[in-house]
């Protein structure tokens, strides 16, 4: 491995872009395999970016496909040295380590990048690994704008590769359950959904300005963040607690909740007319993110309501027998309410429950059916293979981080947002519409 590779490297984004394209052969930073579905027997070149903890869960989860001769591992990439390491010794050998994800980008010999760095990386590395032609499984939630999500809906179609976005709750067994008895109507009609998650934490003891860990690159892990001195309240993990790098916990399980929502009510396309939010930030610390929460979502044509409510009403976990699948986290999932009953839901993502009317229904004759995920990475491998959209396409992904990214715009303004999904503007509200992007740090940028 040469020692750049080993480094950050000086590469910027205009020799970026310069070097791939004389690599690649093709104005467009298409390679040829991207213009056409492989074929059934196709073996996947895989490449990491990002190894915490969603990054290591889906690294190990992969060794499966390996195992089974559908994926090769080629390499691994973090701004940490310590995770780049332990990831290296995890992913076998052969497997080239890097710090900084363009020289993944470069290599004509990887097909498909897993991006598993904190939020306000995804959009910039989805976007940039699009534009060589690389497939892309990206952690949730998509984005934090409203732009970097149209920028990823732009570059996944423009460059014909298959995204799957990590909501992978929709792929989870009661999930296609839950899906089924809702699209039969076994509740009646659905007029409101109401989301319940435990209140976000506050940073109740602040700690100075330090150097960062030698171990931790610490302007790649800013990436396209403005530049700010390292505080270990930052990272790791604890990303999450920032409006700019993470957005608090409608951010994080919102995305997972609220994609089942989307799913389940058959609504991925559509957006709400109004998000009116409001809640509490904390009283000290860096953390900036809601720790209580209440959003609302007003949806036209069908009618129906969407309520994010942090920490809400929990519902309490159903006692289940030892034959059945516990449910392990309960603190968080959706009511929905319609004019025949109610059904509730537990998790959302790498756990989805649904209560037991729902496991126990038994489809009549005539009933509809609905898609069932073979699983969130193997419905990605599908997509790959025939061109078929994935279960969480980058579309449907960016419409339920709007609404994450909206319902915290509405608390920052302190007022309702009038919402265009057509145009992806807000209407009358010069300011909010001047907040639906922000600056993007050179030369970490689209």
């Amino acid at each position: 491995m040469s020692t750049s590779h080993a480094g950050r490297g000086t590469v910027t984004r205009r020799s970026f872009l310069t070097i791939s394209t004389a690599a690649l052969g093709l104005p467009m930073l298409i390679p040829s395999r991207a213009l056409a579905a492989p074929g059934a027997n196709y073996r996947l070149t895989v490449a990491f970016i990002g190894l915490g903890g969603m990054g290591n869960f889906h690294l190990n989860d992969m060794k499966r496909f390996v195992d089974s001769g559908e994926v090769d591992i080629a390499a691994v990439c973090d701004a940490d040295e310590k995770r780049l390491q332990d990831a290296v010794q995890k992913a076998g050998p052969g497997v080239t380590p890097y710090r900084d994800y363009r020289y993944i980008l470069d290599r004509k010999d990887i097909d498909a990048v897993v991006i598993s760095t904190p939020d306000h990386w995804h959009a910039v590395q989805m976007v940039h690994a699009c534009q060589t032609g690389k497939h892309v499984y990206v952690e949730k939630p998509a984005c934090c704008t409203i732009d970097e999500g149209t920028a990823m809906m732009n570059a996944a179609r423009d460059n014909k590769v298959a995204v799957q976005v990590g909501s992978q709750g929709r792929s989870q067994p009661e999930a296609y359950l839950a899906h089924r008895y809702l699209e039969n109507g076994v509740i009646g009609r659905i007029d409101t959904v109401t989301c319940f998650h435990y209140a976000s934490p506050g940073d109740d003891q602040p700690v100075p300005d330090s150097e960062p860990p030698a171990e931790l690159d610490w302007d790649l892990w800013l990436g396209p963040l403005r530049w700010r001195p390292y505080n270990k309240k930052y990272c790791h993990g604890t990303f999450r607690w920032l409006m700019e790098s993470g957005g608090g916990q409608i951010r994080d399980r919102g995305a997972h909740v609220m994609s089942c929502a989307m799913h389940w009510m058959n609504a991925d396309g559509t957006a709400p007319v109004s998000i009116e939010a409001t809640g509490t930030q904390p009283k000290k610390g860096l953390w900036d993110s809601c720790v209580d929460m209440t959003v609302t979502y007003s949806f036209k044509n069908p009618d129906w309501t969407l309520t994010w409510n942090q920490p809400g009403n929990p519902v309490p976990k159903e006692e289940r027998t030892p034959q059945e699948e516990e449910i392990s986290r309960p603190g968080y999932g959706a009511v929905y309410h319609g004019d025949k009953g109610t059904f509730v839901h537990w998790g959302g993502d790498g756990g989805t429950w649904a209560e037991r009317k729902c496991r126990e229904w038994v489809p009549p004759a005539g009933a509809k059916d609905v898609f069932k995920s073979p699983g969130h990475k193997e419905d990605w491998f599908n997509g790959i293979r025939t061109s078929s959209k994935t279960i969480m396409n980058i579309d449907a992904a960016v419409g339920v981080s709007d609404l994450c990214n909206l319902g915290n715009l509405s608390f920052l303004l302190g007022r309702k947002l009038m919402w265009d999904g057509k145009n992806r503007k807000v209407i009358g509200d010069d300011l909010a519409n001047r907040l639906l992007g922000r600056p993007q740090r050179y030369p970490y940028c689209f």
